[in-house]
């Protein structure tokens, strides 16, 4: 067995055959790639399945690996940590918005009105 690597925080021991298993799933891709182009005269229709089909395929070997599972992982807990997320109400969201309009166009009305005063002061001096 490969030696155990560490990855945010959590213990992650590879497996022997994630080297096999990532070979297929790139061979899986490069014949998606390579046979869509030599299959060129059949219906569109059918390549594309079979391109799906080739990459669905070489995603699900490449989910039986170890850095698979720790996306898998990652989604599940992504997944859970968005429904603990207390979401702004309609008001809420409205109300932000108008302030930060009212605030970018304060500071943009700001930055025009310095602007042209410095271009006069400019002018005035050079002439």
């Amino acid at each position: 067995m490969k030696p155990s690597s560490v990855k945010h925080g959590a213990e992650v021991q590879q497996s022997r055959h994630d080297g096999l298993k990532w070979a297929a799933v790139v061979a899986l891709l490069v014949v998606a790639v390579v046979g869509n182009t030599y299959f060129v005269d059949i219906a569109l229709l059918y390549r594309v399945l079979g391109v799906v089909a080739l990459c669905a395929g070489a995603g699900l070997i490449a989910l039986t690996t170890t850095k698979g599972r720790a996306l898998m992982e990652l989604a599940v807990s992504a997944k859970k940590e968005i429904q603990r997320v207390v979401w702004p109400t309609r008001p809420e969201t409205i109300q932000t918005t108008a302030i930060v309009l009212v605030a970018v166009l304060v500071v943009g009305l700001m930055l025009w009105l310095i602007d042209t005063l410095l271009g006069w002061a400019m002018s005035g001096v050079i002439g």
